[in-house]
């Protein structure tokens, strides 16, 4: 059986990976700036300090950014590759429809998460002290 022989439902999980793979960025680098932003700084730290895995993945948000990074450019590239087909039977030809559209909107909501963590972690700092020493 060929790579693309392989059923459309069988493919859906990328999605799901890709979204929980930037979640995981969301998490461990957006949130804590967002609630300390917010005036909730006790809780992010509580977050970390019941939380221990937080830390691991705050302290090793490179290979984070970059794993997630990579599973999104692989997941589009299974989403929009060449040669791509739907069967030919209405019923499944709808359903591959349907599959696709969910799987491009995962895939937009992962970016628009993984663009966000990753802007918090790497260029909320350096914008802060550019703006704090342009004034």
């Amino acid at each position: 059986m060929s790579k693309d022989a392989i059923p459309f439902v069988e493919r859906r999980s990328w999605g799901w990976l890709v979204l929980f793979t930037s979640a995981t960025t969301l998490v461990c680098c957006a949130l804590p700036i967002a609630l300390v932003t917010l005036g909730f700084g006790a809780v992010s730290a509580a977050l970390f300090a019941n939380l221990p895995l937080l830390t691991v993945l705050a302290e090793n948000k490179l290979i984070l950014f970059g794993i997630s990074g990579v599973a999104m450019a692989l997941a589009a590239w299974l989403l929009f590759r060449p040669g791509r087909f739907c069967p030919t039977d209405p019923k499944l030809a709808a359903q591959c429809a349907s599959a696709h559209r969910w799987n491009t909107w995962i895939l937009s909501a992962s970016f628009g998460i993984w663009l966000i963590s990753l802007s918090a972690a790497y260029l909320a700092l350096p914008i802060y002290l550019w703006l704090q020493g342009s004034s």
